[in-house]
């Protein structure tokens, strides 16, 4: 399952460097982002059961 874009990344990598000193991404960036967004929704998920919720809600985040 893929959520993230690694086009996306360097796009926003810079946006974020105005000053351009990022010149590349490696693809390890995108595999730990992958991670990082995979454990805050089995975090937000465990947060909405806990509150008798279907609805994942970004406060769960």
């Amino acid at each position: 399952m893929t959520l993230i874009n690694k086009s996306k990344i360097r796009e926003t990598v810079k946006k974020l460097d105005p000053e351009g000193s990022i010149t590349s991404v490696a693809e390890e960036v995108e595999k730990e982002l992958e991670k990082k967004i995979e454990e805050m929704l089995v975090i937000g998920i465990k947060r909405a059961k806990a509150n008798q919720r279907k609805t994942l809600l970004a406060r769960d985040l």
